[in-house]
């Protein structure tokens, strides 16, 4: 799509803004805005009306609301954020901010809604702005990097002062312009959202079929027509029937992670890998490191690239990308890391199996069905002990068969993780283009005027 540019522009005096459209005023929000307005609208209503109530889960980093909680308006007047019909809202709290929570409050039970008091509310003047341009303004990456900076508090806990938002200087264009830029983006980032979510489903089938191609190689083999028997374990089924039925144990070893203090924790030194570190088959650098002096003592415990790791500890085993039982290969660049006591190092015994197919049966759907059975729940966590690891009973081929499913594997593998950064890489591009757009749109860097209908306050 091609833009036309605004013909008149003048300076607009503000750093990040630069050029303006010429008719386009330089103003503070608080001018065309009110911020978080008073409940005292309301004190004159029933106490017992029945209105929209929203957790901040409920609003989305999408723009959208989840309506289905309500409340009467004596439950929350005190100690929520009100707000009415077509209010702008926006979070204030990390990292809420910073990924775009916010969103107009539309269809509210009688006009009216109360909410977390991490959201900033902004009432735009109707002579001066409107609803949908407050919104895609304060979805502008100028806008969050901005607010940004301004954060106050510590950690999770830092939020941006409601003075920001008020007293934001920006370039708002003529009320019918703003209607024009905001159906605009309505449309065009609907647009790039729908090829988002067919990319994202994409890469789910993609996962989907690579994790049953590595299931059936590791339980059934390459071959179709081979004889197959009872396996005599419920999530196996049949396996071929020259294969051997024996429990993991008696294919790899385990060494459990140390518990080191965390007051030897550094900036760097040893690399230190927890349960956290292993997602997605593969491992994070780790942001946590030991001296070299405390490590020295736990020897046993030091990885050596291409040693397998499994962690001990996770979410609901059933989401499959955060269980216990999380399964990554050390990197060469992490050789020498030491993991703490929620992830088991496996080390496989050569004479009966190969370190990669030992990596793709641990990766199969039968494994993490026996994660699945033998897990158990720990306060809000799932956990499973070293030797319940390896107490799993599988079918296994010989070495020389063994290798031969690691190559298959190997090539299909690599194809299907090529075409998954593939389509990584195709989110990240629209989500860029997504960005830029909205950002152009609000500071007059485009003229969208010929492109886009009047559009509905």
């Amino acid at each position: 799509m091609s833009l036309a540019k605004y013909s008149d522009t003048t300076d607009s005096g503000i750093e990040w803004l630069g050029e303006v459209p010429l008719h386009w005023s330089v103003v503070r929000l608080r001018r065309v805005a009110e911020l978080n307005p008073s409940k005292s609208e309301v004190s004159d209503l029933d106490r017992e009306l029945s209105v929209s109530f929203l957790p901040m889960e409920a609003v989305g980093d999408d723009g959208t609301i989840q309506l289905e909680h309500t409340r009467s308006i004596g439950a929350v007047e005190n100690g929520y954020t009100y707000f009415r019909e077509g209010d702008v809202t926006l979070a204030k709290i990390t990292p809420c901010f910073e990924n775009g929570k916010g969103a107009i409050m539309r269809g509210l039970l009688n006009g009216i809604g109360f909410g977390t008091t991490e959201l900033i509310v902004v009432r735009p003047r109707p002579k001066h702005t409107t609803s949908g341009y407050l919104h895609w303004l304060f979805m502008s990456s100028h806008f969050r990097h901005i607010g940004e900076s301004t954060m106050y508090g510590a950690g999770g806990q830092k939020r941006v002062p409601g003075d920001f938002v008020r007293n934001f200087a920006t370039a708002i264009p003529p009320l019918n312009e703003q209607r024009a830029i905001a159906s605009f983006l309505d449309v065009e980032t609907s647009k790039i959202d729908g090829l988002v979510s067919e990319q994202r489903r994409l890469i789910e089938l993609l996962k989907e079929k690579r994790q049953a191609v590595i299931s059936h190689a590791v339980t059934k083999g390459l071959n179709p027509n081979a004889p197959m028997k009872p396996s005599g374990i419920q999530w196996l089924g049949d396996v071929p029937q020259h294969w051997e039925i024996a429990c993991l144990k008696h294919y790899a070893s385990t060494v459990n992670g140390f518990g080191f203090s965390s007051s030897d924790f550094q900036d760097d030194g040893v690399p230190f890998i927890r349960a956290g570190n292993i997602k997605n088959k593969t491992i994070s650098p780790p942001e946590i490191f030991l001296p070299q002096e405390v490590v020295a003592t736990y020897e046993r415990v030091v990885l050596m690239a291409g040693d397998i790791v499994i962690s001990m500890v996770g979410s609901d085993p059933k989401v499959t990308e955060s269980a216990v039982g999380q399964v990554g290969i050390i990197p060469d660049s992490l050789a020498g890391a030491v993991p703490n006591q929620n992830v088991v190092i496996l080390r496989e015994n050569p004479d009966f199996i190969e370190k990669r197919y030992l990596f793709y049966t641990l990766c199969s759907t039968a494994y993490r069905n026996h994660l699945n059975v033998f897990s158990h729940k720990l306060a809000n966590q799932s956990i499973i002990s070293s030797s319940l690891l390896v107490a799993a009973k599988f079918a296994f081929p010989a070495i020389e068969e063994q290798r031969e499913i690691i190559d298959y594997l190997d090539s299909t593998v690599a194809v299907s993780n090529r075409l998954l950064a593939e389509a990584e890489r195709a989110i990240e591009l629209l989500q860029e283009r997504r960005t830029a757009l909205i950002s152009a749109a609000v500071t007059g860097k485009i003229d969208v005027r010929g492109f886009a209908s009047k559009g509905k306050e």
